[in-house]
């Protein structure tokens, strides 16, 4: 997604990645799927795919592609009825709305996307709606310096935060050992692959994968055109550079069991729906031949 928090400056970040050259990855519990592998994870879509347009609007998109799982993010308007407010202002009324149109749907919102600012007031309150959301658990990208503070806020709401990765140069996350030295000694705290940011900054996504084994609990499938251009927007998933199929056999090699959700950014369409469902059927395809 575009939306990302700069909170963090060049000092912070130079001295993460400090820290961060000496992360090592934890050693995974186990190393190969179990039983059904692939058929637990779970498909869904980052509504951030549909951000231009309301909640109630992107929930019709996302139900038409078949899709079940979805991942809400604070920013998206919360439709008419809720006088266009953004999620991450809702009064608990408003949420309780916007859970009933979740259901009358069939859709399960498992995650959300939060991103507060530099005080731990602002994370406070979104881990309070996202809790009223009932989500398992959240992404974002925790100021550097918050730390101690976010992870035991995450403790409190007994929510697991997934650190999200965006580009070298707007996040303190764009490398995955900078998310490996997050974790280490924050035991709420875990990883959202971000597929098609890492190519942005050079890293390669089975190498980030691999190095984040054992961490990951979600997974954001997208795509892009080149390696080392942070100007680029991706493109449709199995069109662009990123290996998936080698993606896929090293999560099922890891026993990987969460949330996978497809993300785009807006093309200049009216809507990215005819681009999920060629993801969808791209991802099926791939995932088949797992098994």
């Amino acid at each position: 997604m575009k939306h990302v928090n700069l909170s963090s400056c060049k000092f912070l970040l130079f001295a993460l990645l400090l820290v961060a050259c000496g992360g090592q990855p934890k050693k995974q519990e186990n190393t190969t799927a179990s039983g059904d592998g692939p058929n637990e994870w779970k498909l869904g879509v980052a509504l951030w795919t549909f951000h231009t347009f309301s909640f109630p609007d992107a929930l019709d998109k996302v139900d038409s592609s078949g899709i079940k799982y979805v991942e809400a993010n604070m920013f998206q308007k919360a439709g008419i009825e809720l006088k266009d407010t953004v999620v991450g202002q809702l009064s608990p009324d408003g949420i309780e709305k916007l859970k009933l149109l979740l259901q009358s749907k069939g859709l399960a919102m498992e995650s959300i996307y939060i991103a507060g600012d530099t005080t731990v007031a602002s994370w406070k309150k979104q881990f309070d709606i996202a809790k009223q959301f009932g989500v398992k658990f959240v992404v974002g990208e925790p100021p550097v310096y918050l730390w101690d503070s976010i992870d035991s806020l995450a403790g409190l709401y007994g929510l697991k935060l997934a650190i999200h990765e965006h580009w070298k140069g707007v996040s303190a996350y764009w490398h995955p050992d900078s998310v490996l030295a997050a974790i280490k000694g924050h035991p709420n705290f875990g990883a959202c692959a971000d597929l098609g940011h890492w190519p942005k900054s050079g890293v390669d996504p089975v190498e980030g994968v691999k190095k984040l084994a054992g961490h990951i609990m979600a997974i954001h499938l997208k795509d892009i055109a080149a390696f080392n251009d942070s100007k680029l927007l991706d493109v449709r998933v199995g069109t662009g550079v990123v290996n998936f199929p080698a993606v896929f056999e090293e999560l099922k090699r890891q026993g990987f069991k969460g949330n996978i959700n497809v993300e785009r950014d807006y093309e200049g369409k009216p809507s990215n729906l005819p681009s999920l469902k060629e993801t969808i059927t791209y991802y099926n395809e791939q995932v088949g031949k797992l098994k």
